[in-house]
Formats: structure tokens, sequence, C-alpha cells
């Protein structure tokens, strides 16, 4: 209850403000805080301006309160005596019911600290430790340690290590039988860990496949298919169908690519073309090149690719049809690539930061598939060309001009020049010799690579007819042309040689194995020019290399021979 309080009476405004240069007070602020009325007014003052919602020590500093008489006093009030917000009397505050929710609860003393993560309350107590023989945490530890097995097996077989992968699927097995049996005595067994089972048989199935244990790789699988409670488990067919294939019982292998087919639904659309073109394959194999054309043509309405494209190609040739050959090309040349084009990898514009992009990208593991994808594509179309021009039209010659026009109106124009190589040493093949200088004299004014390529092939033309002359003019057009070409280093060598300089022509030899270690022709050559030389040491050196790549080749044998001779 509020106490009445005996104060001054109040002045008016305009009674302050007209006598205050004649006022002079007689209250003496220095002792205020020892003043008991004074405080005792303070203190039952409290509640006429809105209550506080925090509790402040009562022994905290207030702001100084500037009075008109130019001195500073802690007094927490103001001109008429009402006091601060803010004052707190002793440790009765307004309770804190806002935040109670949240689970805040005021202190219980004056002036404690603020904790509200509980701090002051200690530790929490330790958890309560496992049970390590509750037969609960025994299956829990004893399927933690199948999977982990599971995951070793595929990391082995990944590593090459077929013999581990095998042990570890085979281990996996063993422990998940002991899990299912002690699940079948703690709970139902509707509680059995169906993926577990399910991945540690698929697993083992695969080992016994990799090591080549086809007949337990069968058993296994079987399991699986058998068991209704694996849902899907019938797509496992393909594999069982894939190991027929390998064991060459091509009947089986059509069986079980067609019952797994039967399980795989349409939306699965890429699956079902997969498999398909596994049934084309075998078709091939068996011979019913008919029945290999039907899942071909399929494939190819549906979703063209590479692959069935070439193998229609190549049953339509093995039924000698002229026509289907023809279409099936168009349609294997027709093929989206869907690969980006070079252009992309060419930077624009000056900007660093974009030709950092481009230099990062030009060469990463995504640029290198679409260069993988490409080379397939035109290994297959350079096959099926070479396999049917000859057989297309009346001659090879008509059948090679066929196919390098429909190549050159389409997306793989480049390969037009190589078809025409490869006609001309078709020509070379055949003994016409004029027709192959004919054709290949036509790619002296085209582009460096297919330049590079004609001009080796007439320096060797003239260099087996002992034009000398004529040989080493093309080899040096086809050196300039692509100085990392190691057959044209290797003609212009053997025209230095048949010229009696050895030295020079050893240096070209060189020059073309530093590019391409590989070229046998070089290295048989500086061994010969070695021997010119009389250095047999090196030279046999040469052969014996040589041999180590060319087990059966009677040339070398009598190099080899006749260095010991000498």
């Amino acid at each position: 209850m509020m106490q009445n309080v005996h104060l001054a009476p109040e002045t008016d405004e305009d009674d302050l403000y007209s006598g205050y240069n004649d006022y002079n007070p007689t209250y003496d602020t220095e002792e205020l805080e020892n003043d008991t009325a004074f405080q005792q007014a303070v203190r039952t003052s409290h509640g006429r301006r809105p209550p506080i919602t925090a509790k402040i020590p009562s022994t905290a500093v207030t702001r100084p309160v500037a009075t008109g008489y130019g001195s500073k006093t802690s007094l927490a009030s103001s001109m008429g005596g009402r006091p601060v917000t803010g004052v707190i009397q002793d440790g009765v505050t307004r309770p804190m019911t806002a935040v109670r929710a949240a689970g805040f609860t005021k202190a219980a003393l004056r002036g404690s600290a603020f904790d509200p993560l509980g701090q002051s309350r200690g530790p929490a107590p330790p958890l309560e430790a496992k049970n390590e023989d509750s037969p609960e945490e025994k299956i829990r530890q004893l399927e933690k340690k199948v999977n982990e097995l599971v995951e070793e097996s595929c990391i082995a077989n990944s590593c090459g290590d077929l013999k581990l992968a095998l042990e570890k699927a085979k281990d996996a097995g063993r422990k998940e039988r002991v899990l299912v049996r002690q699940r079948e005595q703690v709970t139902s067994p509707e509680n059995i860990n169906l993926d577990l089972t399910y991945s540690v048989l698929f697993n083992l199935a695969s080992q016994y496949s990799a090591n080549e244990m086809y007949a337990e790789a069968l058993n296994t699988y079987q399991v699986i298919v058998k068991n209704k409670m694996f849902t899907n488990a019938g797509r496992l067919k393909v594999n069982m169908g894939n190991i027929y294939l390998k064991q060459r019982n091509y009947s089986k292998a059509i069986k079980f690519y067609r019952m797994a087919l039967d399980q795989i639904p349409s939306v699965h659309k890429e699956m079902r073309i997969k498999i398909m073109q596994n049934i084309g394959v075998t078709f091939i194999k068996t011979g019913q090149y008919s029945d290999a054309i039907n899942s071909f043509e399929h494939i190819m309405s549906t979703a063209p690719n590479l692959k069935a494209g070439f193998n229609l190609i190549l049953s339509y040739f093995a039924v000698g049809d002229r026509e289907k050959m023809k279409k099936a090309f168009q349609k294997l040349i027709a093929v989206p690539l869907e690969i980006d084009e070079d252009d992309k990898y060419i930077s624009p514009s000056d900007d660093p930061h974009t030709n950092l992009v481009i230099e990062a990208i030009k060469n990463d593991h995504l640029r290198q598939m679409e260069r993988e994808r490409k080379a397939m594509a035109e290994k297959y179309i350079m096959t099926a060309a070479k396999l049917i021009a000859p057989v297309i039209e009346t001659s090879f010659a008509v059948g090679y001009d066929w196919c390098v026009e429909v190549v050159k109106a389409s997306q793989y124009i480049e390969l037009a020049n190589d078809l025409e190589i490869n006609k001309a040493i078709t020509y070379l093949r055949q003994k016409d010799f004029n027709q192959a200088v004919e054709t290949l004299k036509m790619f002296e004014k085209k582009d460096s690579r297919v330049k590079s390529a004609a001009a080796t092939n007439l320096s060797f033309l003239y260099y087996l007819e002992n034009e000398f002359a004529q040989a080493s003019s093309y080899a040096d057009l086809a050196v300039s042309s692509d100085r990392y070409n190691p057959s044209a280093l290797t003609n212009k060598g053997n025209t230095v040689f048949a010229n009696g300089d050895y030295e020079k022509a050893a240096e070209f030899y060189k020059e073309a194995l530093r590019n391409d270690s590989s070229c046998t022709e070089a290295l048989y050559n500086i061994g010969l020019t070695y021997k010119k030389l009389n250095r047999l040491d090196e030279a046999l050196d040469c052969f014996l290399k040589l041999h180590a790549i060319l087990r059966n080749s009677a040339q070398v044998l009598y190099q080899i021979a006749n260095v010991y001779l000498m």
C-alpha cells in the first residue's frame, strides 16, 4: 500500500521562470542519499510509472541527472520527485511471465548471474553403459560386421584382388546366416533384414562370376531368384544370361534374357534396350541373322545407338542385302553423338576468368569421355564403310565413293578424307599403283593432317619404285605438314639411308621413336643403320628390343644371328 509523502507545494511554471534569477534554493543536494525522508519517498513512489521487466542489482550506479544549478548527482529521480524507470527495490520485481514458456525461471536470489544454459547445475550425469552381453546388442554388432565385410569385398574387387574379394564375400555369407539364426531366436521372422540378405547373396554371386566360378554363381543367383520375398529379383536373370553367354550356351542365354525382359516394366526403357541388344548379339553368334536384324531394327527405331547400328550393318552384310546395308549405314551416320563441339573450348574473349575456366574444362574427365565417344563412333563408321564398300556397288571404288558422299553430308565431314586414303590403300593391296598415286595426289592441297598422311604413302610408293628423289620430296612434304608423324620421319630416314648418309638417317629414326616408341619400322631400320656404321652392340640391342615385341619375326631373328656372326 502506498504511503502519503509530504512534499513542498508545486510551483507554476510561470512563477518558477519569473523568479529564477532571485530564487536561491536551500536544498542540500550532496546529502540527499542520507536523507531518510527523501529516500522513503523514492521507495514508496514505485508503481506510478510502467513497471520494469528486468531485474537490475540495486547496487548499480545510474546515469547522473543534470540539475538546473550546474551540479550532478547520482540521484535516481527527475525534477518533480518522480523516480527513474529501472530502479529496483530490495529484490522485489515484476515476475517475468513473458519468457516462462521458454523454460527460463526467475532468479531465487537478488543479484544472481544470468545462466540460460543451466551451466551452474554442473555436468550432466554419465550415459548409461551399454550392455554388450544383451542379445540385441550382439545382433547389432554382428550386422555391422556383415556390412563391413560386404564393403571390403567390393573394394577388393575394384582394386583387382578377385580372390580376396571372394573370401570376404564368403565370410559375409557365413556371418549373415549366423545373424539370421540369432534373429529368429530373439524376434519374429518378420523382423529379418531382407535387404542385408539380398546384398550378401548378390555380392557373393558377383564375386563367383568374377572369379569364373560360373556354376557357383548360377546356384547363388538361383537362390535369390527363387525367393519370393526379394522384390524385383527376376531382373538378375540378365546376369545369369550373361554367364550362359560366356559359357557359349547361347540357347539358355537367350531364354534368360527374354525372361528378364518380361520382368522389367516398359518405363525402364534403357534397361530393356540393353537386354534386347544382348539378345541380338547372341542371335549373331548362333547365325540367326534374321532374328538379330529384328532386334537391332527395333532398337534403331526406338533408341538408336552406335553399337546397335554397327551390329545391324553386320547382320545385313551376313545375309547379303545391299540396299539394307546402305540404309543401315545411313542410320549409323545419323546417330547423335550428344557431345559438345570443339568451338566451346575456344575462348571468345581475353577475359582472364573465362580463359581460366576453359583451360580447366578443356581436358577434364567429361571432355575425355566425349573424345572417347567420338573416337568410337569414327571407328564404327570407318570399319562399316570398309566392310560394305566393296559389296554395295559394282566395284569397291564406286562403293567407296558412295560412302564418302554420305559421310560428307553428315556430322563426320573429316572422315571423308580418311575414307579416300583408305580407298588408295585398297588400290595398293590390289597392286594398282597408278590409281593409288592418283588418289593420293588429290590431297596435296588438303589440310595438314590429311596432306601428311597422303604424302607419307606417296613417299612409300616412290621408294618402292626406287624413285628416291620423288620419295624424298614427298617425305619432306609429309614431315613439314606434321613434324610428329613417325611414319613420315621413317620414310625420310629411308631416303637418306638410300643416299648413304647413315648418321643423318639414324637421327630421323631416333626422332620417329621419340614421337612413337612403338614404331617397329624405325627400330628395325636404326638397327640396320648401326650395322652399316659398325656399331654392332647398339645394333644388337635394337634387334633384341624388337624381338621382344615381334616374337615370331623371321627378319628380326635373322638380323640377330647376323650381328652375332659379325
